[in-house]
């Protein structure tokens, strides 16, 4: 039975049979209490004052805490609203959790650039940056809680406590639950400030470390919970693009009145790199695209060949001009000078696709005056929390109702808005009527947005005693921060450093992918460590723990990984350990034990043993579940994925033709212990994808005495690799 979506909005998220919302002020404006059933009082303050209502309460106790965060499986939807109900010293047992409105003056968290408000869900940034927020809002509602029940029993505020849902007044002896103050409640007149220094200390913490169910798990357990793809309204009508797999090329239709007279068939609307089609049905919008006769014209893109590509790389990397300069410290050039010895080696990595399992889609109603129009859609969010819609239709933004979905997997692919503005041109084309549109598998593979090829030339010196004296990094590629990321070495005592970035463009489509440059540079890096280590005859491990000695939360990771590994025990024959680090928000060590079928060229990762310092683990059980996913899905793109491009176009189509890792070839076993701390939690989303290459490749290096120093690691590489001398 379809699903449908529920008619949700700005002003009426909230509304209710009864209980109260809780308007924390912003900029000065006066804290609110509203009951929920005065609907009117409700829509006068959202639309006259920047309010931010973070809670519901209702007189049965029921609680209801907004979520500003997407939620794609990694578990927003659970840590944001803990650290809130922290905060108030809720019952977690009565709280449910709902999105917030897409509004990010009222519900963002710091951005970028300071001042600004965000609501992205990208970078391993959600917890780190709704950190303050959602503490300093749950404080101010618990303050609201206990002023209330001080001027209803008629006593001192200091003398009150709290604990899960419950006010006590211990000299009496009374107690209130949080629901049952609900026909008390009033809002102080000033509400003060609360800084860190007033709020929980992680030993006072009664959900914040704690193993806690998601909240989400039950929805998608029984198949109520609404993904982007299971929305459906009255009269929605469906588009399809057919945009090509030569990227940036121009189309031209020779058969439109073919295709116009097709059944089911409403409008054919072009784009400047597409040909879109709007039917009443799915498959007549995919009949009516299978019948499109398009000449495609010249793009950047033509002539370009991916494989080809890495000797031009390796000639920039060579010239004497630098590129931009990323980080500098010291004199690289004067350490090289001096070095007992120096070593120099080229790193290289193939595009990738972020294959998220739910394809691309959205769902937009514009009205029939063309002046407002509603989004469903799974997103990370953007800059623009309106999705780049208002532009698209010439409206306010305040003219965009944004309802966000679940989402079937991001990887960052979906923090890019192609896909719902493609969606607001067809829907402008029909309107009133809704218009979903979706990409197919094949749509998104031929015109991805790719993790960029980059060549990364590394150059170090050591002295006399075999201590690393210098590095320096040397990026090539399209995309500035999409590859030019994670060249920083900030927890190595390198006294001379140089990271430079170098561009080129080849005219194709390129995105952040999870971990961003961190992937392919932290391959780099942490590779080069080892062949100098064993050059050296110095103990992987070893060789870090030196580098490590000023930076102690990231050697305790170091220290911790070897442990739970067992570095210095025997392994079995015919296998290997290799160690990588990461900074990536979180600080994590990781180590591998892997074999190589030397027939075949397939490598096998047997066991991963990562070590965490995340710094206050709010969800403890998901930090694992994440640093589990990200460990496997950074061993799908090591081990096997590709995107290949040929006179400019995509060579791939679909999984038969790309890869990904199988059940029957994940490890054995993925043992996470996360470090404890007292640090304000950092991002874990995107610290152990990174250093799945560098661990692998160091283990088939202690394995075979051979380098892998260009992913994928094919079995094609992998023996090429093997015969090499």
């Amino acid at each position: 039975m379809p699903k449908t979506a529920t008619q949700y909005s700005r002003r009426n998220f909230l509304k209710t049979s009864g209980g109260v919302v809780l308007f924390i002020g912003a900029s000065g404006i006066l804290p609110y209490l509203v009951s929920c059933r005065d609907t009117r009082r409700m829509k006068e303050e959202f639309a006259r004052h920047p309010i931010t209502a973070w809670v519901q309460f209702s007189e049965d106790g029921q609680i209801i805490i907004y979520n500003p965060a997407a939620e794609m499986g990694q578990g927003s939807m659970t840590s944001l609203p803990v650290i809130f109900a922290e905060e108030m010293d809720a019952d977690w047992a009565r709280v449910s959790v709902e999105f917030s409105p897409q509004e990010a003056e009222i519900y963002g968290s710091e951005g970028w650039t300071p001042g600004s408000k965000l609501m992205m869900t990208v970078g391993s940034r959600t917890t780190h940056s709704y950190w303050p927020v959602m503490r300093k809002a749950g404080a101010q509602a618990r303050y609201v809680l206990l002023s209330s029940a001080a001027g209803h029993w008629e006593v001192p505020l200091s003398e009150l406590t709290t604990s899960e849902g419950v006010v006590y007044h211990e000299k009496s002896g009374r107690k209130i639950e949080y629901g049952q103050l609900v026909p008390f409640l009033k809002m102080p007149e000033v509400l003060p400030e609360i800084d860190e220094a007033q709020m929980k200390k992680p030993g006072e913490f009664r959900l914040i470390g704690k193993v806690l169910p998601r909240t989400e798990i039950p929805e998608k357990v029984n198949g109520t919970a609404l993904f982007a793809q299971d929305i459906r309204l009255p009269g929605m009508v469906y588009g399809v693009l057919e945009r090509g797999n030569l990227h940036g090329s121009r189309p031209t239709l020779t058969n439109e009145a073919e295709i116009v007279g097709m059944d089911g068939v409403l409008k054919v609307v072009p784009f400047d790199y597409a040909i879109g089609v709007i039917a009443q049905t799915l498959e007549q919008a995919l009949s009516a695209k299978r019948k499109l006769r398009i000449e495609w014209g010249p793009s950047p893109a033509s002539g370009f060949h991916s494989q080809e590509v890495f000797e031009t790389y390796a000639s920039m990397a060579g010239q004497p001009e630098r590129g931009r300069v990323i980080t500098e410290a010291g004199d690289v050039q004067q350490a090289i000078k001096t070095a007992a010895r120096t070593y120099s080696a080229d790193f290289k990595n193939d595009y990738v696709y972020h294959a998220q399992m739910e394809p691309l889609n959205a769902v937009i109603r514009v009205a029939e005056d063309l002046q407002s129009a509603e989004v469903w859609v799974g997103s990370q969010q953007g800059p623009d929390t309106k999705l780049g819609v208002p532009g698209i239709l010439g409206i306010p933004h305040e003219k965009v109702e944004v309802h966000l979905q679940y989402l079937g997997g991001g990887f960052g692919r979906r923090s890019m808005n192609d896909f719902v503005e493609e969606c607001a041109v067809l829907a402008r084309e029909v309107a009133p009527l809704p218009v979903k549109l979706i990409w197919t598998r094949e749509d998104d593979v031929a015109y991805g947005a790719f993790r960029p090829l980059s060549l990364q030339r590394l150059t170090a010196s050591v002295d006399a005693r075999g201590t690393l004296t210098s590095l320096s990094h040397c990026v090539v590629g399209d995309g500035g921060n999409l590859v030019a990321s994670g060249v920083t070495n900030t927890h190595y005592d390198i006294p001379n450093q140089l990271a430079e970035w170098r561009g080129a463009s080849h005219g194709i489509r390129l995105k952040h992918w999870r971990a961003v440059g961190h992937g392919p540079n932290k391959f780099a890096i942490e590779c080069m460590l080892d062949e100098i280590a064993r050059d050296q005859q110095a103990d992987p491990v070893a060789f870090r723990r030196k580098l490590m000695a000023k930076s102690p939360r990231a050697l305790a990771t170091l220290d911790k990984a070897a442990e739970i590994s067992g570095w210095g025990e025997p392994v079995a024959e015919g296998r290997a350990k290799g160690v990588a680090f990461v900074e990536h928000g979180s600080l994590g060590t990781g180590v591998c034990e892997i074999s190589v079928d030397r027939n075949t060229g397939d490598i096998r990762v047997h066991h991963f043993w990562i070590a965490l310092d995340a710094g206050i683990p709010v969800q403890p059980d998901n930090i694992r579940a994440q640093m589990e996913g990200g460990i496997l899905m950074g061993m799908s793109s090591v081990l096997k994925e590709q995107i290949t491009i040929v006179d400019g176009r995509v060579q791939q189509s679909n999984f038969h033709d790309y890869p990904l890792l199988r059940m029957q070839e994940i490890p054995d076993s993925i043992e996470t212990v996360i470090l404890p701390s007292g640090e304000r939690p950092e991002g874990v989303g995107e610290t152990a994808t990174p250093m799945v290459a560098g661990a692998i490749a160091n283990a088939f290096l202690r394995l075979t005495g051979k380098r892998l120093r260009h992913m994928p690691f094919t079995p094609q590489r992998v023996l090429e690799a093997l015969s090499s001398s």
